[in-house]
């Protein structure tokens, strides 16, 4: 007779994991899943497992990108969150199952947002976040295209992007961005699947659970002249950066000094 794993309830942490959790001596290695179930050792939290794995970031464009996603929407989380229980992922590790070597069951979104979690853990700052810890999924995911977008797009059981993030991570929305194409595609799950969404006339994607909008903007940021990944709010109006609303300001005072 097969023996079934009870799963521990969706909602926030246990006091103890432990006594919930399946430990490595009760996860399965399928024929399709070429990752093994870790092979000794306690459960480990953000502070043990791997927060980089050697290889560079791809370009000087992402950094710059995902700083600007997440200083713009800071203010709206706030309003959200005042208890400030949010957290922002930039290239940053989504444990979803434990396997040997540990790095196997990582995924590294370029961008993503967790609602109802503490920022710091214990005081420290998140090397990583560990789904089976908090069991909360991201309510969104953004990766940028590398190459062709057959990574973000590969529905390889076990492996691929898309399907991790759809059966394993499951966001709410997950958006794919090709820069090179100025091009956004957004999914939001329903049920099981993953479900493709449609722009608004402007262009733009609702993310209801935020109440913004999310689409391409194109103008300078960084002293570079391209097309960003933008917020708006529900009113369409583009959520400043700091820089931005300091020369709104300027101008603002500066026009009033020369109406005197």
């Amino acid at each position: 007779m097969k023996t079934v794993i009870p799963l521990p309830p969706i909602g926030p942490p246990p006091m103890s994991y432990a006594s919930l959790l399946p430990d490595h001596r009760h996860l399965p290695a399928g024929e399709n899943d070429p990752g093994k179930p870790l092979a000794q050792g306690p459960i480990p939290d953000h502070t043990l497992l791997p927060d980089k794995d050697g290889t560079f970031v791809r370009n000087s464009y992402e950094p710059a990108q995902s700083h600007l996603l997440s200083e713009t929407l800071r203010p709206i989380l706030r309003d959200l969150h005042p208890e400030r229980d949010y957290f922002i992922g930039e290239d940053c590790g989504i444990y979803w199952r434990l396997t040997d070597p540990l790095e196997r069951g990582v995924k590294a979104p370029d961008w993503f947002l967790v609602r109802g979690v503490p920022g710091l853990l214990a005081g420290q700052m998140r090397r990583s976040y560990v789904l089976w810890q908090e069991f909360i999924p991201p309510a969104v995911i953004l990766e940028y295209v590398s190459g062709d977008g057959a990574e973000e797009r590969d529905a390889t059981p076990f492996e691929g992007k898309y399907w991790i993030y759809e059966r394993i991570i499951r966001p709410a929305c997950y958006g794919i961005y090709d820069v090179n194409r100025e091009h956004l595609e957004m999914f939001q799950l329903v049920g099981a699947q993953f479900e493709r969404m449609e722009p608004d006339k402007s262009g733009r994607y609702g993310i209801p659970q935020l109440n913004v909008e999310l689409g391409i903007w194109r103008g300078v940021h960084e002293d570079f002249s391209l097309p960003w990944l933008r917020w708006w709010d529900a009113d369409g109006r583009l959520l400043p950066t700091g820089r931005e609303e300091a020369e709104a300001l300027r101008r603002q005072l500066r026009s009033l000094d020369e109406g005197e």
